[in-house]
């Protein structure tokens, strides 16, 4: 176990189909517990300090938070190209390390049993495909809409979801997404902000600098402080009601 601050790099135990040596982030809030869990999904560029500052915020908010590296195998220059492979095929390893940590929060003693997901970037759309997969809520972070929405989403939990207006990559993609959960009568609260673009829930710059232009440009990348300061109020209130931790942080 490696202290990276508030939060804690552990071994996740894996099921059949996992990355080998699979590794995460973890926090827990203080006190003895018991507490809801919460797995978040990190977004393309990997495991860094915004992804580990979005942990310790779900573990002030109350939840066992475990964040799997979908990158254990080779890093995000090896690991990419297969992870958006499984991502489009909803079926593969990033799917199988994803269960291991869920299955690792269930085990916890100081676990509810109670567990959501939470996905930002590309681990947004994994967010929103496992939402079919055994979680009790789903908050779903500018993510990417399977082609067979409908199909895909049948009999999924409570999903909560955000997009950026400004996000170029995923234009009409929240009015999709709120058509498709109900057209299948799926509980869930979707919201666009018209002042944000990609990855606005961030605190900071993410990702190599020359690619932040190009993506500012193109998807208008980057922090947006009021758009996230509302979407995060009514994620915790979405997972407050799903999962039963206190809402707010």
């Amino acid at each position: 176990m490696v202290d990276n601050g508030g939060t804690k790099r552990i071994d996740i135990p894996t099921i059949p189909g996992a990355s080998e040596g699979l590794t995460g982030e973890f926090a827990k809030p203080e006190g003895d517990g018991p507490w809801p869990g919460a797995v978040l999904v990190h977004e393309a560029f990997g495991i860094n300090d915004v992804m580990r500052r979005q942990a310790e915020r779900f573990a002030r908010a109350g939840y066992l938070a475990i964040m799997p590296d979908l990158f254990t195998e080779g890093g995000a220059r090896k690991c990419l190209t297969q992870t958006f492979r499984d991502l489009a095929s909803g079926t593969g390893r990033a799917f199988s390390d994803i269960e291991s940590a869920r299955q690792l929060l269930l085990a916890r003693p100081d676990c509810t049993g109670k567990v959501g997901v939470i996905g930002f970037c590309m681990g947004g759309g994994f967010a929103l495909i496992a939402a079919t997969r055994g979680f009790e809520a789903s908050s779903v972070n500018y993510g990417r809409l399977p082609k067979e929405i409908d199909d895909v989403l049948g009999g999924a939990c409570p999903i909560v979801a955000s997009y950026g207006a400004k996000d170029g990559s995923l234009r009409h993609a929240a009015r999709k997404l709120d058509d498709s959960l109900s057209r299948l009568g799926i509980e869930h609260d979707v919201k666009e902000y018209p002042d944000a673009g990609h990855a606005f829930l961030n605190d900071a710059e993410s990702g190599p600098p020359l690619l932040r232009f190009v993506m500012k440009r193109v998807i208008g990348i980057g922090p947006q402080p009021e758009a996230a300061k509302d979407a995060w109020r009514r994620i915790d209130t979405f997972f407050a009601e799903h999962l039963g931790a206190s809402a707010g942080r």
